[in-house]
């Protein structure tokens, strides 16, 4: 068998239909027999000898007239998924209904292909050393190709997050601004024990002085819990001061989670902005953090090398990577849920 190109695409006539498109889910059907391959599906077939030559090309005479547009990355993502059972159709216009434009392929579930209107996923395919905007992520997986054509995928979601902690929170309650946190005298007792605010001073006995980071603070003040000397335009001064702009976008999320009945704390042991609980009942019976929190902006574009490495170290502590992206005017765009997966 061999194929011609047309644009594109390579056509297969003779019984191509029969033998690639409704056995193996290649291609996409013309008139008659004839089937149009995508590049990529093409070059696994001469990889496999299923598929003689095209335009007198042999596999790696096709594969060096291929270059550019990604193809090696997209050929090593889609012989991969090939060898793991799957079948896949180019995500584009005239291969499958409603293309996604941030996205590869269609990957059907095992025992399906492209005759079948039930989709496993859509890829979205990189290489390790291109830059990915987040805008980009959220409805796909990702599929990152090493320098030695070794592929880690990452699925990709755009998720709702709320909890059920939802207890009265002290009034009435003063402290004192101190460089970048907030001292608050006498604390009652559930500030810290039932919502988990602050840490208290000298140990973990919630009673006397408790030590509150300058988003708690700046929380507190707002919701009209907390008085403190200057109040909460000098707590986002002083929080502006430290870590500029970057804190107004922490406390956007911070306020967020808290109106959805999660608890942050910081994360900086893990190297994110926060680690939430969604069900505090009390601070002696704690279980693990669920998430671990990025706060970036919303343009922001990820190195895939970063993006696995806080990947990899929340799967490691048995955590969620979830990123905020938060817009100028403080607006929370998406949660962004990214995780491993072995396909």
């Amino acid at each position: 068998m061999n194929g011609r190109l047309r644009d594109d695409e390579v056509v297969v006539g003779g019984d191509a239909r029969q033998r690639y498109y409704d056995s193996r889910g290649y291609g996409r059907p013309l008139d008659g027999n004839e089937i149009a391959l995508s590049r990529v599906e093409a070059a696994h077939l001469l990889l496999r000898d299923d598929l003689d030559s095209v335009e007198g090309m042999n596999f790696r005479e096709f594969l060096q007239d291929s270059t550019g547009d990604d193809f090696a990355a997209r050929f090593f993502v889609y012989a991969d998924l090939r060898e793991r059972g799957f079948y896949l159709s180019p995500d584009r216009e005239g291969w499958v209904s409603d293309p996604l434009s941030d996205s590869d392929f269609v990957v059907y579930p095992r025992g399906g292909g492209p005759w079948d209107d039930e989709v496993l996923y859509r890829l979205r395919v990189a290489s390790e050393r291109e830059t990915i905007p987040a805008s980009q992520l959220g409805d796909v997986v990702l599929a990152v190709v090493d320098e030695e054509s070794e592929i880690t995928y990452f699925e990709t979601d755009r998720i709702e997050i709320s909890g059920t902690t939802n207890h009265d929170v002290p009034t009435n309650v003063s402290g004192s601004l101190l460089a970048d946190r907030v001292l608050v005298w006498d604390a009652p007792d559930e500030l810290h024990h039932q919502s988990f605010y602050g840490q208290p001073m000298g140990g973990r006995n919630p009673a006397g002085v408790l030590q509150l980071s300058l988003v708690e603070a700046a929380h507190l003040v707002a919701e009209g819990n907390l008085s403190v000397s200057g109040e909460y335009d000098e707590i986002v001064a002083r929080g502006r001061d430290v870590e500029g702009e970057r804190f107004d976008r922490r406390l956007c999320v911070y306020r967020a989670l808290r109106e959805t009945n999660v608890v942050p704390k910081t994360g900086f042991k893990f190297g994110a902005d926060f680690r939430t609980y969604a069900d505090v009942e009390s601070v002696d019976n704690l279980g693990h953090s669920e998430y671990l929190i990025r706060v970036l902006e919303d343009g922001h574009a990820f190195s895939p090398r970063d993006l696995a490495l806080d990947v990899r170290l929340a799967h490691g502590v048995r955590k969620k990577m979830i990123f905020a992206l938060v817009t100028e005017n403080e607006r929370i765009t998406d949660w962004l849920s990214v995780t491993r997966l072995t396909p």
